[in-house]
């Protein structure tokens, strides 16, 4: 069985990495706005329906990357607290 100082140093090492993940998420998230406001200027005055529902994808991969963030920022808090626990 591993000791807690080795419980805690794996913690750490998953915060880490999760917190990462953040950072990437959050690249995505930008891209994605990137992305969105490229299609918004080149479709502007559009008013086939695909438009819109291109439009309202690309908003829907935003909210979900920004549900991964809440969700990945919850990990580490709850991973940080039962490490201090140990």
């Amino acid at each position: 069985m591993a000791s807690v100082e080795q419980v805690r140093a794996g913690i750490a090492l998953a915060t880490d990495k999760a917190s990462e993940s953040i950072g990437a998420l959050q690249q995505a998230a930008t891209a994605i706005e990137q992305a969105q406001t490229a299609f918004a200027q080149a479709s502007e005055g559009s008013s086939q329906s695909d438009a819109e529902q291109i439009n309202g994808l690309l908003q829907q991969a935003l909210q979900s990357i920004g549900d991964v963030q809440q969700t990945v920022n919850a990990a580490i808090s709850s991973a940080e607290s039962y490490a201090s626990r140990l």
